[in-house]
């Protein structure tokens, strides 16, 4: 990532470690909450294309049922961007988790999965975008639990962990 002074006001706002913390820490709670197992530590990496991304925000699905392979074929704009998104997110998001475990929402297990979430003075207000990016992490923390392993998902999105 390059320096705050060099950075625009734009992306300073929506790509700053502590929104990248958040959505890090809302899908590993909701992920744990429903499998009651550690987050894989490269699925933040996942989430924040997913999430801050607004036209793929938009096409999530409602429900964890629908299986990712299916919404992909549905969603073939949104399959065909995801790896060059998650590319340039991963910057961000590694400053992001580096944020969550320096200031104790995330931490590693010994196997190097997530465990933690979002503190409660530390949940962002609920308006704007930044509910719906905050609602839908927890969505895809979920979603995920649903994939037999994290390989599976990243090689659906065409992305190598």
């Amino acid at each position: 990532m390059s320096s705050w002074t060099e950075r625009s006001p734009a992306v300073a706002a929506m790509l700053n470690p502590a929104l990248l913390a958040v959505v890090a820490g809302a899908a590993t709670e909701e992920y744990t909450r429903l499998s009651g197992e550690p987050l894989h530590y490269a699925y933040p990496y996942l989430v924040a294309p997913l999430v801050l991304h607004h036209d793929t925000r938009q096409a999530l699905p409602r429900r964890t049922d629908s299986h990712l392979a299916t919404w992909l074929l549905r969603n073939p704009v949104i399959a065909a961007g995801f790896p060059e998104r998650a590319k340039s997110l991963t910057p961000a998001v590694t400053e992001g988790l580096r944020f969550a475990l320096a200031h104790g929402s995330l931490s590693l297990t010994d196997s190097g999965h997530l465990i933690g979430g979002i503190a409660d003075n530390a949940r962002p207000a609920k308006v704007g975008d930044i509910a719906a990016i905050v609602a839908k992490s927890g969505f895809v923390g979920r979603w995920l639990t649903k994939l037999d392993k994290p390989a599976t998902a990243f090689a659906l999105l065409g992305v190598r962990p």
